[in-house]
């Protein structure tokens, strides 16, 4: 699978391509993507295996953006990227790098509509973003979170090299997480 890396200035409402691979292209977050992010964040697989936001409106969706995926990128380089099919610029899901509090490692995420699920979309964006964490950042390790329950996280988890570390309860939560890690080879 070839993929290509691109950079530009990013400001509130432009995106850039970071990442292309045959059928998609990653890039930046906008609060042009609010409407697609609230639908994404509401989706019941969202609220059941990563969590309620509870945003409910486009502009607590855009406060949200900025102050989350946009901010993060803005300081880090790096954040969630919006996941597009290239032959139409459909958003279809989130994929990225992902600096949290709880976590000592940058973590890898993802989360698709449910008409985009079961087409290799994931995969096919999540090898992008693996290969990205080591060819532009120099990570030597990733990790990766996902609810104990959601087998099609955590098969794709494992398809790409993961290894699952232990379950863990992370700062402000209440259930247990599965910590998967991956660590680039030399």
């Amino acid at each position: 699978m070839a993929i290509s890396a691109v950079s530009a200035t990013n400001d509130e409402s432009s995106e850039m391509i970071i990442l292309e691979t045959e059928r998609l292209h990653l890039r930046t977050v906008s609060i042009d993507d609010a409407e697609f992010y609230l639908e994404l964040i509401n989706d019941p697989s969202w609220i059941k295996n990563i969590g309620d936001k509870g945003i409910r409106t486009i502009e607590a969706a855009r406060e949200s953006l900025k102050s989350g995926p946009m901010d993060m990128h803005q300081r880090l380089g790096f954040s969630l990227y919006v996941v597009e099919r290239k032959q139409d610029g459909t958003a279809m899901g989130l994929c990225g790098l992902i600096k949290r509090d709880s976590l000592e490692d940058v973590d890898i995420g993802y989360a698709f509509l449910p008409q985009f699920r079961g087409s290799g979309y994931a995969r096919e964006a999540a090898s992008a973003v693996l290969k990205h964490g080591k060819d532009r950042f120099d990570f030597k390790r990733l990790v990766a979170i996902t609810a104990p329950d959601n087998r099609d996280s955590y098969t794709l988890l494992e398809a790409l090299g993961f290894k699952l570390e232990q379950l863990v309860v992370l700062k402000g939560e209440t259930k247990e997480t599965r910590l998967y890690g991956y660590n680039y080879q030399a």
